[in-house]
């Protein structure tokens, strides 16, 4: 789906007047606002209830479009753009003079990335700058994927809802600190950390905390309003049908490997077999839960290659201690 060329160019106004832009990217919605705008990038703070600590990603038209963004591309940054851009793999480098340090959430360190998303590659080269966009859902909660799920979340906190269709990979970018001699993944995403070792020629580290603040990190993220609990997944049905028993409203995310009956509860997802498709699909299945009113959602965590290792963080990370 592509958006038409007026909104496009409404949408990159409002972004020039300071205002809050939701856009459609492979990943899930963000909600941009000009980076280089200090009052401007203080709105998605306040419209996302987020705190101001935590760094934003810097959305640029094209990898020619760094200056000012960033102090400089080492060389393994450079080779991962060039292969991975236009893509959701954000990179993790300097700040440079344009990225305002309410952006990277007073870092001297600032989160980079080309969307692949034709609406969104066309909002950003008819604005003629970066957007600071985080996911355009109030903080911690499940991350939207469609335009619907902006406006029934966000409301009129956002000024435009640019809509470009579903989100066709559904977990956030991966992020890969590019700051040092060392390179690492901060957070697994849309690119596995397989792929960006083959270019690279050399291992990551996928490191369990960082010095780095960036996005996703908080204990409590991608929540639903249903308790998520894990277990294995030759658990997930007694555990379920134990928590049914014992009163909640029962969602299951029932894994592939399960060939009997559905548990007798509330509501049932059939996880994919396909980790893109279960990716793309993540944040819709636990909305529908929540929608269906379930209180508690029973899951189990996939194989953790390829994409499987995003969707089980975005999974850990909605079972965490809530606030």
């Amino acid at each position: 789906m592509t958006a038409a060329a007026g909104d496009i160019e409404k949408a990159a106004g409002v972004l020039r007047d300071g205002g809050l832009v939701a856009f459609p990217t492979e990943t899930v919605y963000g909600l941009g606002a000009d980076a280089s705008d200090p009052a401007a990038v203080s709105r998605i703070f306040q419209a996302k209830g987020r705190p101001p600590t935590h760094p934003l990603i810097v959305h640029v038209a094209g990898a020619e479009h760094l200056d000012g963004w960033v102090e400089k591309v080492p060389e393994p940054a450079r080779l991962l753009a060039e292969q991975f851009w236009p893509g959701p793999l954000t990179l993790v480098l300097r700040r440079g003079p344009r990225a305002s340090l309410a952006a990277t959430g007073g870092l001297e360190t600032v989160g980079v990335r080309v969307p692949d998303h034709p609406v969104a590659l066309a909002l950003l080269s008819a604005f003629g700058g970066g957007a600071a966009a985080p996911s355009a859902n109030r903080f911690g909660s499940v991350s939207p994927t469609t335009a619907d799920h902006v406006r029934a979340e966000l409301g009129d906190a956002v000024d435009f809802v640019l809509d470009g269709g579903p989100c066709q990979v559904g977990v956030e970018s991966t992020i890969v600190d590019a700051t040092g001699d060392t390179l690492s993944v901060l957070r697994p995403g849309g690119v596995a950390r397989e792929d960006l070792e083959a270019v690279l020629g050399f291992s990551l580290e996928v490191p369990s905390a960082s010095p780095i603040r960036v996005p996703g990190q908080h204990p409590s993220h991608y929540a639903p309003r249903a308790r998520v609990v894990l277990v294995e997944p030759d658990q997930v049905v007694a555990e379920a049908e134990r928590a049914q028993g014992l009163g909640h409203q029962v969602g299951v995310f029932l894994p592939p490997s399960h060939d009997g009956a559905p548990p007798e509860v509330r509501a049932v997802v059939a996880v994919p077999a396909s980790p893109a498709e279960y990716a793309r699909g993540l944040y819709g299945f636990l909305r529908e839960l929540d929608r269906q009113g379930c209180d508690l959602i029973v899951a189990s965590l996939p194989e953790e290659k390829g994409l499987g290792l995003a969707i089980a963080n975005r999974l850990r990370r909605a079972a965490g201690p809530r606030p």
